[in-house]
């Protein structure tokens, strides 16, 4: 008996070995054009094993790549699309760059905290930088509860916020108070769980 581990590779397993056996044998056909009813025929019965994918124009195509996969692309035939090309297939995407903001003094806080904060420094209105002050703060005081379950005192993210807008907005206990850290904590309960907690 022989296992299947000790015969050929297959390119595409997900097809098994009978169509890469009808692969193998459709290249030893020597005529051109009985060798393109061949193909037909076997990219038909390939699209027979996913026929809820049958009807779109996309996987028509893709079960022609697949045939020229499996063949080594060395089936010679008159392809109804253009096959994708053996280079094309070990070719590695470019790498998308990362940006690592430098100098992120408070990592839990996120790099886009900066440029709000930055933005309501440049603010000329008093009243209008302190009602933007105030929505960072609380806005930063939920980032930190998320990073640190424990919770916050206002007074460590006024100091927070005075430190990154180099001294330029100051808030105090005394004129502000920020939101509850319960229920910035309550308003990231995924509302399934909250539903269980009634019952």
């Amino acid at each position: 008996m022989i296992y299947n581990t000790k015969m050929k590779r297959l390119a595409l397993p997900e097809y098994g070995r009978n169509i890469q056996s009808m692969v193998d044998y459709c290249l030893t056909i020597e005529d051109r054009e009985e060798r393109t009813n061949c193909a037909y025929a076997i990219v038909a019965t390939m699209g027979n094993l996913f026929p809820q994918l049958g009807d779109l124009s996309e996987y028509k195509h893709l079960l022609w790549d697949h045939l020229a996969i499996m063949s080594d692309f060395k089936l010679d035939i008159d392809y109804p699309y253009e096959v994708v090309k053996k280079e094309s297939l070990n070719n590695c995407p470019d790498r998308v760059p990362y940006s690592s903001p430098k100098n992120l003094r408070f990592r839990h806080y996120g790099k886009l905290i900066q440029g709000m904060i930055d933005k309501a420094a440049e603010l000329t209105d008093p009243e209008e930088k302190k009602e933007l002050s105030v929505y960072i703060a609380n806005y930063m005081k939920k980032c930190y509860i998320l990073y640190n379950k424990d919770g916050v005192a206002d007074e460590k993210i006024f100091d927070d916020l005075r430190n990154l807008s180099k001294g330029d907005i100051r808030l105090t206990p005394d004129e502000v108070t920020l939101e509850d850290c319960r229920d910035l904590i309550a308003s990231q309960t995924p509302a399934s769980s909250k539903k269980k907690k009634k019952k």
